[in-house]
């Protein structure tokens, strides 16, 4: 039962990427466009604190939930699931390297953000689909959706990480036969 919490929690997040800048007030936002990637920054937290070295759960979500958004929020299909996979598979290989603490989540968080943001609009710019150039991207974009996808790391971070964890150490005793 518990290898399923992961993908419903995934789903759940992309259910409310769609709805969530629907409930904030327009003058808080103002001109600006913030995107959620609410599930990236999961992902992000599942590389971290539930793979191992030798596991790729988190790329293998990446390719799933990144398609799933590409066909329910996107009229192109395969940047958001490109861009997810390739970002997770960068903070994978970024893990082995740093220790995993709460300021290492966190810049790997922003960085995974500023990866797969940057990316989309590098592959929406060149193929048409988004006429922002890059100066208006960062002040439009880029920074107001680091600072939101930053806020939900804080605020999700601490639940996140406990199940997480407590999942990962459940899934390695069992695999190993320990009781």
């Amino acid at each position: 039962m518990q290898k399923f919490y992961l993908p419903l929690l995934l789903l759940v997040l992309l259910v409310l990427e769609g709805v969530a800048l629907d409930f904030l007030p327009i003058s808080l936002i103002g001109d600006w466009i913030v995107v959620p990637h609410w599930l990236l920054v999961l992902l992000v937290l599942v590389t971290i604190f539930y793979d191992k070295e030798n596991t790729y759960n988190s790329i293998i979500h990446a390719i799933i939930f990144g398609l799933l958004i590409d066909i329910v929020y996107t009229n192109v299909l395969g940047v958001y699931m490109f861009i997810y996979a390739i970002t997770i598979y960068s903070i994978h290989e970024l893990k082995k390297i740093l220790h995993t603490n709460y300021f290492v989540a966190l810049l790997m968080t922003i960085i995974a953000v500023g990866i797969a943001d940057i990316g989309i609009y590098f592959i929406y710019f060149f193929i048409g689909a988004i006429e922002l150039f890059w100066k208006e991207y960062l002040m439009i974009r880029l920074i107001p959706t680091l600072i939101a996808n930053i806020l939900f790391f804080l605020i999700c971070y601490p639940f996140v990480k406990r199940k997480l964890v407590k999942w990962t150490i459940e899934r390695f005793d069992r695999e190993n036969g320990i009781k």
